[in-house]
């Protein structure tokens, strides 16, 4: 996809996970909206993935290590034709395959069930040393949120990964600035972040998480150094796309009226 594809892509998805959250009542909007353009730029320009063949063996595997975002997991996958997008009305309801945080194989594309922050990462570890071994050459991605970084597993999968020189492992951290109760910075010592990363011995950089062309130049695996995995702090705004919502941590629980949909979907211009 061209940039102005992906960003159009973005807008449509933003649309619709606001659509989900108010029809499910379920919660967690704002933090889907800040990863859509990570999500929508790894699947739209970077992963080796077939739609068609979702289990191939030499699949790149991205990893929603952040599972209270999944609506935007489920809204990306859809889009990029993995499976019917009209399996997105059944969002967390009953006797439906979409979870709030995504379920083991619930639909084609989810590589593991998430939500237990911290989890994501170890679990793409394992996938990057299981290539290894089995002299695949296949990338893993995971994408993670800043207050994720809070978990002391992040920090030993961390130390673990840059031992294994796992070159061929991705770490995306979706930095919106903020957690459940407040500042991501407030409620742990989290900055400096990227130097944190690169003292346990990371290739790490910053970028700008709703830019397309430093998302697809970053995300590609020949932009990494060798005999280390990398981390992408990706600054991005919680509520991304809707004035509204923007960087107010008031919608990681609020759920959208009629009218406060109708009045996203202009800002979006999807009306």
């Amino acid at each position: 996809m061209e940039t102005n594809e992906l960003s159009l892509v973005a807008r449509k998805i933003r649309g619709r996970i606001i659509e989900m959250s108010h029809v499910s009542g379920a919660p967690h909007l704002a933090s889907a909206l800040s990863c859509v353009d990570i999500l929508v730029a790894a699947y739209g320009q970077v992963l080796k993935v077939d739609p068609a063949h979702p289990d191939a063996p030499d699949r790149d595997r991205l990893i929603l290590s952040k599972g209270h975002a999944a609506m935007a997991l489920y809204s990306t996958l859809a889009f990029m034709n993995f499976f019917d997008g009209k399996l997105l009305d059944t969002f967390a309801q009953d006797g439906g395959c979409l979870q709030e945080h995504p379920g083991p194989r619930c639909v084609p594309g989810v590589e593991a069930a998430t939500g237990s922050l911290g989890h994501g990462l170890s679990v793409g570890i394992g996938m990057a040393l299981a290539g290894r071994i089995q002299s695949r050459s296949y990338g893993v991605f995971v994408v993670m949120s800043d207050g994720e970084c809070n978990e002391g597993s992040v920090w030993e999968g961390a130390m673990f990964a840059a031992g294994r020189k796992l070159d061929q492992l991705t770490v995306i951290v979706d930095y919106n600035k903020w957690q459940a109760t407040g500042r991501s910075n407030e409620v742990m010592a989290l900055s400096p972040l990227m130097e944190k990363w690169m003292a346990f011995g990371w290739d790490a950089q910053q970028i700008d998480g709703h830019d397309f062309n430093a998302l697809t130049r970053v995300l590609k695996r020949n932009t990494g150094k060798a005999d280390k995995p990398r981390a992408i702090i990706a600054n991005t705004v919680k509520g991304k796309g809707v004035s509204f919502m923007e960087d107010d941590n008031n919608w990681h629980y609020r759920i959208p009226t009629d009218d406060e949909v109708r009045k996203a979907h202009g800002e979006l211009h999807l009306l």
